[in-house]
């Protein structure tokens, strides 16, 4: 069996029998492609191989009269259709051999006792991406920056990649910088640089008077750190919708005017095209530039599970990808699917466009791929009450964010 993503008829048990009696997975995803709405089908498999493709664009067609959301760059296959396979040859490293996982990612030293969810490689459908080659990856970067920005996501897509690359090159001479906004891993004999560069909004943030003022309109302060970086990966997302204690701001200024509140999603809008303006003026097409779909949360299990009945209260005892998960015609779970439609609207419009790392229905599938009491930043009570503590929203390193970074190894070189 296979965790497999695919799309289905407006009758989903015929695509399954069209399925069964052609027995032709090529002609299964034609067909699919000019037939059948998007949905998720999930079971398990024990198998692996590996080809490459070329990169095409592609843009699928949506029924439903809204504009389609944009589906990235793909090779030969569609990079973010496919299915999780279960591979005895993951993780490419391990938590204990790389000193840069935050407490929070680190699941395996917190007490995680299941190891399944390392084992899970991601196959689009169709071909396979090339295994992650570290090495090879310096190399092809000698002498270059490559900078993530955004929030914790990016960080620990951050981490993951600087673990990959070390767990290839153990010897490596490195230099570690910590800080904040900016953390950097040298790799003095590449002359490689990858950063992070913390900006959960992307767009400045300054304390006025003891108020924290959220510039919807400028960027000028994060960018000047980004602007000499050869690569550059961008996601931004959860933020947006915090509120109480948890939201990052006290006002937000647009057109010189302060709200105390207003539509997060036209905010998130303004925000995104301050930043698709400062890329389009400021970055020539030498560089590369991406931008991370959002990643998906776990606190609900009406969203994954099929059971009308559930006992579990969010991703706490979760220890496989997602059995079973029906979309919508757009492909994303409703929970991030405006945000994703907003972000496709602005990269559109934009002069030269940042590449979508479409990450956000593949990882919706992996409720089991999250830290949830299993992390270094909770107490002693805190673990003993994972109803109210656990993480389902960051995730284990090793783990899920390694798939994203295989992926972006793919988008970057292949």
């Amino acid at each position: 069996m296979a965790f497999l993503a695919s799309s289905s008829s407006h009758n989903p048990l015929g695509c399954f029998f069209f399925f069964c009696i052609f027995s032709s997975l090529s002609l299964f995803l034609t067909q699919l492609s000019n037939t059948c709405s998007a949905a998720l089908l999930v079971g398990l498999s024990h198998r692996g191989h590996h080809h490459r493709g070329h990169h095409h664009h592609h843009h699928e067609n949506n029924q439903n009269g809204l504009p389609p959301l944009i589906q990235a760059n793909m090779t030969s296959c569609n990079l973010f259709m496919g299915s999780w396979i279960y591979d005895d040859s993951y993780p490419l490293y391990q938590s204990s051999q790389c000193p840069f996982i935050d407490p929070e990612f680190n699941c395996q030293l917190y007490g995680r006792p299941d190891s399944d969810y390392l084992k899970y490689r991601w196959e689009p459908a169709g071909c396979d991406p090339p295994r992650f080659n570290g090495v090879d990856y310096l190399m092809r970067m000698r002498g270059k920056t490559v900078m993530f920005v955004g929030d914790s996501l990016g960080r620990n897509q951050w981490e993951s990649l600087i673990c990959m690359i070390t767990a290839s090159v153990p010897n490596s001479q490195t230099l570690f910088i910590k800080g904040d906004p900016l953390s950097t891993l040298k790799f003095l004999e590449y002359g490689v640089a990858i950063s992070f560069y913390r900006a959960p909004y992307l767009v400045d943030i300054d304390a006025v008077q003891g108020k924290r003022i959220l510039r919807l309109d400028d960027i000028s302060g994060n960018g000047e750190a980004w602007r000499g970086a050869d690569v550059l990966s961008f996601n931004t997302g959860h933020w947006w919708t915090h509120e109480g204690s948890l939201q990052g701001w006290d006002y937000m200024e647009t057109g010189g005017v302060l709200y105390q509140d207003m539509d997060r999603l036209a905010a998130l809008e303004k925000g995104l095209r301050t930043w698709a303006s400062w890329v389009d003026a400021n970055l020539d097409r030498t560089r590369r530039v991406f931008f991370q779909g959002v990643s998906p949360t776990h606190y609900n299990p009406s969203e994954w599970s099929t059971v009308a009945v559930t006992t579990a209260k969010n991703c706490f005892g979760e220890t496989q990808p997602t059995s079973g998960m029906a979309y919508p015609a757009d492909r994303y779970p409703a929970a991030n699917a405006d945000q994703m439609r907003v972000i496709d609207a602005v990269l559109r419009d934009m002069n030269n466009p940042a590449y979508l790392l479409d990450i956000t229905m593949l990882s919706a599938l992996r409720k089991d791929g999250h830290p949830s009491i299993y992390s270094g930043d909770l107490s002693p009570v805190q673990r003993a009450n994972p109803v109210h503590s656990s993480d389902c929203s960051h995730w284990c390193l090793p783990g899920l964010p390694d798939t994203w970074n295989q992926l972006f190894y793919t988008a970057l070189f292949f």
